[in-house]
C-alpha cells in the first residue's frame, strides 16, 4: 500500500510539473494547447472572433478553479494553469473562451498591433 501511495504521489506531482498552457497569436487566430492533456494546438481564426480583450477574473469563483473548465452562469469554457489575467474571445456562435496569462500587457500590446482588441 505504501509503495501503491508513493507511486502514486510522484505521478500527479509529475504530471502537474509538465502541465502547461500554450498560446500562440497570429495574423490568421489564435492557437492554443493545454500539454499534455492536448497534443495537438486548437486554432481559432480572427473571423470567428467578435471580442477579444484581457481582462481580470476569479478563477475559483467564476470557473471553479483552474484546469480545463467550464464556466459557471454562461461564461464559457477556461484554460488556466495559474494567476488571475486571461485573454477573454467571444465567438460569432456567441461561444466564449477564457486563455489564462501570466502576461497580460504582452497579449494587449499583440491584440492592439494585429488591430485585434475587439472590446
Amino acid at each position: 500500500m505504501l509503495i501503491a501511495t508513493t507511486t502514486f504521489t510522484f505521478l500527479i506531482t509529475a504530471l502537474f510539473a509538465i502541465i502547461r498552457l500554450d498560446t500562440i497569436i497570429k495574423r490568421d487566430g489564435i492557437y492554443f494547447r493545454f500539454y499534455p492533456v492536448q497534443r495537438k494546438y486548437k486554432y481559432l481564426p480572427w473571423q470567428k472572433i467578435t471580442k477579444s480583450y484581457v481582462l481580470r477574473y476569479n478563477p475559483i469563483l467564476e470557473y471553479g478553479g483552474w484546469g480545463l473548465r467550464i464556466g459557471l452562469f454562461g461564461r464559457g469554457r477556461a484554460y488556466n494553469v495559474s494567476g488571475r489575467n486571461g485573454l477573454k474571445l467571444v465567438c460569432s456562435d456567441e461561444k466564449k473562451l477564457l486563455i489564462g496569462t501570466q502576461k497580460p500587457e504582452e497579449i494587449t500590446e499583440v491584440l492592439m498591433a494585429l488591430k485585434q482588441y475587439l472590446d
